[in-house]
């Protein structure tokens, strides 16, 4: 009898050992996480905030500021997840013996998985709304001013908002589907209503995603083109310097002599300007004195890359399209037990899952820049050492949405084999064959537009300017003519 019990509390110190060590990999994991995202919202929020004459403002934005920082750092994990479990299976298929990675596992790709769906909700639901009425409250008529006042009237309004959000759903939920068994459910809150309400939060990001991305995409080769020096064919810099500096000493006259013009000047967007022509001439200065490679070689090269990582998307969900209508395999689905290390996820096994990651990455990049370039979230771009503490929030919100719905978007578009897990796979339309067939086939069909639209305009513009073409008083289509004024001139 002592054998069998030696061996059992042999097997639980075992599984005791093991959780410990995955907890203290996640808390280092999301440690790191935390520093990295605290040291990015330093650099964007605006100082004045916090350090303002009233105390108690500036304890709440730095209070708000640190939840911001806890929200941000779980969208980075998100973003994170899938390529990691990628990775993470690879290493396995190729080092399934290796005692340095025994801490790799499949317990702990789940339980991060788990960790992620958990945060993503907490931070969704609770956080990110506690801190915006946090910093918006002053405290309820007749109370003592102070942090204290500020979060009774906080938790209140978040009580109600929390009664608000879960009459909803659950008029939604009887709604889409009317049966007593559906709305019992919703009554179970940590079980059914949370990953109900996640499901739908995700639903959207989803669709966000599905707009977003498209303009990103096409977006991206502007964008490169802004932050690499381009060949002496596609753009004068010397041109771009003279006229920088001749706007330069146009602003400098008009502060220096308000008097001189009979229009009320505004001063401070006369500084904002100059200060931004400054940083602009700085710029040019420094691409001026790029190299010949850097010049004729490594904007070809990026352009490229961008052309063959945009094309195989295209391309990946094309075929994907086929698979939907030929394998039912093909369709989204969660796997409750993560088992690593058995088969590889791609078809061109460790090459194919270094692509796999190349593109989530590739894509979750492109939807930021088409998130931020959308006229609707235009206003919501951040600015360095200038951007309000509701602002920070607004974009924690959104960056959370778009990439908690990363792992889905990326499964259902099928640029991944590996299988959702834990949560993240229970969502109910994931099931559905028309949405998961529509969606990849509005996807391919967005990014195509974007891109043949974008692509050839770019091609078009970038030519007719290098030969000179727009300075001629001849009407060319799709772009304006010179005014008489640089006609003339």
């Amino acid at each position: 009898m002592e054998a069998p019990d030696c061996e059992v509390l042999s097997v639980r110190e075992q599984l005791f050992h093991e959780r410990i060590r995955e907890c203290i990999i996640s808390t280092l994991l999301f440690a790191t996480l935390y520093i990295l995202c605290h040291i990015f919202l330093t650099r964007f929020k605006k100082p004045a905030e916090f350090t303002t004459v009233d105390d108690a403002d500036a304890t709440v934005n730095k209070i708000a500021l640190e939840l911001c920082t806890f929200t941000l750092a779980i969208a980075l994990g998100a973003v994170l997840l899938l390529p990691f479990s990628i990775i993470s299976n690879e290493v396995l298929l190729s080092l399934p013996r290796n005692y340095y990675i025994q801490w790799l596992n499949g317990s702990l790709i789940h339980g991060l998985w788990n960790l992620v769906f958990l945060f993503s909700n907490l931070s969704l639901i609770f956080l990110m709304p506690f801190a915006y009425f946090f910093t918006e409250s002053e405290g309820f008529a007749g109370s003592r001013k102070g942090v204290l006042g500020r979060v009774y009237e906080t938790v209140v309004m978040l009580m109600l908002l929390t009664l608000l959000v879960l009459g909803m759903v659950w008029v939604a939920s009887a709604i889409v589907d009317n049966n007593k068994a559906s709305r019992e459910s919703l009554y179970d809150f940590w079980e059914y209503y949370l990953p109900y309400l996640y499901s739908c939060i995700s639903f959207l990001g989803v669709l966000l995603l599905l707009v977003c991305t498209p303009l990103g995409l096409a977006r991206m080769f502007s964008v490169t083109g802004k932050l690499l020096v381009k060949p002496r064919l596609l753009e004068d810099l010397e041109e771009q310097l003279y006229c920088s500096a001749f706007e330069e000493a146009a602003l400098t006259r008009r502060i220096c002599n308000p008097t001189s013009c009979w229009l009320p000047l505004d001063m401070e967007l006369l500084h904002r300007q100059l200060l931004a022509l400054q940083t602009q001439r700085v710029l040019l200065e420094k691409r001026r004195k790029a190299s010949a490679w850097q010049r004729n070689l490594g904007y070809p090269l990026a352009m490229l890359c961008l052309l063959v990582l945009t094309g195989l998307s295209v391309l990946i969900v094309a075929i994907h399209i086929l698979e939907l209508l030929i394998d039912e395999a093909a369709m989204p689905r969660g796997m409750q037990g993560a088992s690593l290390g058995q088969v590889s996820f791609s078809k061109l096994g460790s090459f194919g899952a270094v692509v796999q990651v190349v593109l989530i990455f590739y894509l979750m990049v492109s939807s930021v820049v088409g998130f931020y370039s959308s006229p609707l979230f235009r206003s919501l771009r951040p600015r360095w050492h200038d951007t309000a503490m509701t602002q920070i929030i607004g974009n924690c919100v959104c960056l959370l949405v778009l990439s908690s719905a990363l792992p889905v978007f990326s499964r259902t578009l099928g640029l991944t084999r590996f299988d959702l897990l834990g949560d993240f796979g229970r969502f109910n339309w994931l099931g559905n064959f028309y949405i998961v067939f529509l969606y990849n086939a509005a996807f391919a069909g967005l990014t195509t537009l974007c891109l043949v639209k974008t692509f050839t305009a770019a091609v078009r513009a970038e030519l007719i300017r290098a030969f000179g073409l727009d300075r001629l008083p001849l009407p060319v289509s799709g772009f304006p003519r010179a005014s008489r004024k640089t006609q003339h001139q």
